[in-house]
């Protein structure tokens, strides 16, 4: 069984509006297929000029030789700035390092031990809640993720008011934000207002309200020595090296907004993907509903370790679905990629989606295959083509957070339930929205296992 993945367009030209109508509706079947095994493709349009990067030698010197020569596309701030304001995920510079600084301590050293009880926590209430029969996990995953980023951010269970609030207003973000907002392809000043629609705006301002009222909050909170030691307040308490100062009320919020959508939105795309290929291989589910079992009813962080196969089954799993689809940089000066000129402005496209499922690079690339981890031959292509928190100084800093809480969540509903693909269930069909989502949801039989 090959799992599922959307139809590549003819491989023809595709005039510009043809091409942003395709793109609108389904930015991943908008390419044409030879894009899965191409080293570079050049895009011209009247407003901009794009060049997709397969080669493992431009992807190196985009995100890792000289990422300041390619900053965050304008056009793709464009999409996210009425949600996430200056975050660390959308700015460039001397800005974007600023905030680094203050945030990077809150990921390192021990951090993500501690915040281990609260990822279990958040993983043992998400079994509890799933109720038996046919479930869409696409849903179940979400609250799940939710839970989990609420508790080690914030240190509250989703269950809280305020905490579903949140939850419920990125929901509806999700359905109503594109990737990219297409009226960014076109090169207007600045100071003329884009075109987003109202539940996107809507959605935007009920989520950076709820956040700032959060925030300002654990400020009192922290005036007032009561504060939790959780990531916000690390955060929140860290002094730039440099300059000695914290973040203000209204950089935090960008920041909350940030560490949600990536925290959130991302593994919950992950683990649902997950789940439904555990559905869809009921050998890869048995093999990781053993090493769970193996671990008990109450692992220690240090036993993360023993769950060598589920690891393996999440990481194929964002290589095949991996939540970002696609990052955009831009050429801050003129280029030469593999003697083809690449004029100031370009916008240079690192496409996980493709990368992952290059012909070049991986043996059969759309099988789902775990074993693959353990291979010699698969060490260049993890090396050079796997990109699921993208790579160099702007890596994700919660990476080791992400890997953590993905695998422990799958170990443990595959622990308490053997999952099933419904005879009648429609076949999911990947779409990218703010993450990668299935259009028709994903749909499984839970059946509990019986008890130890």
């Amino acid at each position: 069984m090959i799992p599922p993945k959307p139809p590549s367009r003819d491989a023809g030209r595709a005039s510009l509006w043809r091409y942003l109508r395709l793109f609108r509706a389904d930015n991943l079947s908008a390419h044409p297929a030879r894009l899965f095994g191409a080293k570079m493709a050049a895009f011209r349009t009247p407003f901009f000029r794009s060049f997709l990067i397969n080669d493992a030698r431009l992807i190196d010197l985009v995100l890792k030789q000289r990422p300041e020569d390619f900053p965050k596309s304008r056009r793709f701030v464009e999409g996210l700035a009425p949600l996430l304001g200056r975050s660390v995920f959308l700015t460039n510079g001397a800005e974007w390092r600023r905030q680094r600084r203050i945030i990077d301590p809150a990921f390192e050293g021990g951090r993500l031990r501690q915040s281990f009880p609260a990822i279990l926590a958040a993983a043992e209430a998400a079994v509890a809640r799933l109720p038996p029969g046919r479930v869409e996990i696409e849903a179940e995953a979400s609250h799940a993720a939710a839970d989990a980023i609420f508790r080690t951010l914030f240190s509250m269970p989703i269950e809280t008011a305020e905490a579903r609030r949140v939850f419920a207003a990125f929901q509806a973000h999700q359905k109503s934000q594109p990737m990219i907002n297409l009226a960014g392809l076109v090169p207007l000043p600045r100071w003329l207002p884009r075109f987003r629609s109202r539940a996107t705006v809507a959605t935007a301002r009920e989520i950076r309200a709820l956040i700032a009222a959060m925030v300002r909050r654990r400020q009192w909170e922290i005036d007032a020595g009561t504060a939790p030691a959780d990531l916000a307040t690390k955060i929140m308490t860290t002094p730039d090296p440099e300059t000695g100062e914290c973040f203000g009320p209204e950089e935090m919020a960008d920041q909350v907004a940030i560490f949600f959508l990536a925290g959130h939105e991302t593994s919950a795309s992950a683990l649902a993907w997950g789940l439904w290929l555990l559905a869809a291989f009921p050998e890869a589910q048995e093999r990781v509903a053993a090493e769970a079992l193996a671990l008990g009813k109450t692992p220690a962080f240090s036993e993360l370790s023993k769950l060598s196969f589920t690891r393996d089954v999440f990481r194929e799993t964002m290589r095949l679905y991996p939540p970002v689809p696609m990052f955009l940089r831009e050429a801050a000066r003129p280029e030469r990629f593999r003697d083809r000129a690449v004029p100031k402005g370009s916008q240079i496209v690192l496409s996980p989606w493709h990368l992952h499922r290059h012909t070049g690079r991986w043996a059969e690339p759309d099988a789902f295959d775990p074993g693959r981890w353990q291979r010699e031959a698969t060490r260049a292509a993890r090396a050079e083509a796997y990109l699921p928190f993208s790579a160099g100084p702007r890596a994700c800093p919660g990476a080791g957070f992400a890997m953590a809480e993905g695998v422990l969540m799958l170990a443990r509903y595959a622990r308490a339930f053997r999952f099933a693909l419904p005879a009648d269930a429609p076949e999911p069909m990947p779409v990218a929205h703010l993450t990668l989502r299935s259009r028709n949801g994903l749909w499984l039989e839970a059946m509990p296992r019986r008890p130890e």
